[in-house]
């Protein structure tokens, strides 16, 4: 029997209906879902091992070291019907992972290296884009057994974040490529500059060419007869081209010096070094996008350095 719905009943129901449905939505965001949690992306390698790809997951979760344990653990979940391969699933292990001031370190067992060279970018990244999602994560660092890892050049792959993976859904990851630097270090008073010939740097193409050089000074020199010229904790915000003009936005750490250099040796490790680009002929440096801080209160950043001859003293070498 059809029985028809009166007017007042029709208004009733739609009134609970629009309650429900504000009650589900009114507190929510486009990255909570109906229970108030929030949806992530993790991602996994095709069985292909040609590629990687993102399945969502939805957790309630809001605790930063709570949240980075439960999306470790859905890395390491093997798919039932053998439709992927889950990065954390392989053969090797973990022997554990800390994080401080926004650095995620990951320490593998020796296992880890025997995976072929694609299958370990494709796990790297899968790995990289799942966790740089937890709010507390900036930057994520490889070791096996606390040694840093190495790629298939033979370069440390550092500090890593989601944007240095090609984000193409299932093609072609990572390019790398190898590239010589001429970078400059201190000398042994910090007073002058020593030229440091970086050869066969073998990095992502996916960065550009002036982070990596800021990257490598940060890391320091490999030469006997450099020293380094930036506190090694500094980190990058960015680095940008315009005109001519490289933009290195650093942190705060920048400013706080360990090492015995001159003001001037810092600031032109960095100008010098960068100047050596075809596309680049003066430097801005800021901190936190901002420019109206002296270094070592003395030289302003407001200024655009320009390459300095005077404070480059004999060359060294260095083979990557």
């Amino acid at each position: 029997m059809i029985t028809v719905m009166s007017g007042t009943k029709k208004i009733l129901l739609l009134a609970i209906f629009v309650f429900m449905v504000a009650c589900m939505t009114g507190c929510g965001d486009d990255t909570q879902d109906s229970s108030g949690g929030r949806t992530y992306s993790v991602y996994y390698v095709n069985n292909e091992e040609t590629g990687i790809f993102s399945k969502s997951y939805q957790t309630a979760t809001e605790d930063g070291q709570e949240l980075l344990d439960e999306l470790m653990g859905q890395l390491a979940v093997i798919s039932e019907k053998k439709e992927y391969k889950a990065p954390l699933s392989g053969d090797f292990a973990i022997l554990g992972y800390t994080l401080e001031s926004g650095q995620l370190a990951i320490n593998f067992d020796e296992h880890y290296k025997e995976m072929d060279s694609i299958k370990e970018i494709l796990v790297r990244a899968a790995i990289v884009r799942t966790l740089s999602q937890v709010r507390d994560v900036s930057y994520i660092s490889f070791a096996v057994n606390n040694e840093p890892l190495m790629d298939n050049g033979g370069a440390v792959v550092g500090n890593m974040s989601a944007d240095m993976f090609i984000d193409n859904e299932g093609n072609e990851i990572n390019t790398y490529e190898k590239v010589n630097l001429h970078l400059y270090f201190a000398n042994e008073t910090g007073d002058r500059l020593v030229e440091e010939n970086q050869r066969n740097v073998v990095y992502n193409s996916n960065i550009s060419i002036e982070k990596l050089v800021v990257e490598k000074l940060i890391e320091g020199p490999l030469s006997e007869g450099s020293y380094p010229t930036i506190n090694p904790d500094t980190r990058i915000v960015s680095v940008t081209v315009k005109d001519r003009i490289c933009y290195v936005n650093l942190d705060e750490v920048f400013l706080n010096q360990p090492y015995n250099v001159t003001s001037d040796v810092t600031i032109y490790s960095i100008t010098n070094s960068l100047v050596e680009l075809p596309n680049v002929s003066k430097v801005q440096i800021s901190i936190n996008g901002e420019t109206s801080v002296f270094y070592k209160e003395s030289v302003s950043l407001t200024t655009l350095f320009e390459r300095n001859l005077d404070l480059i003293t004999n060359a060294a070498s260095a083979d990557n």
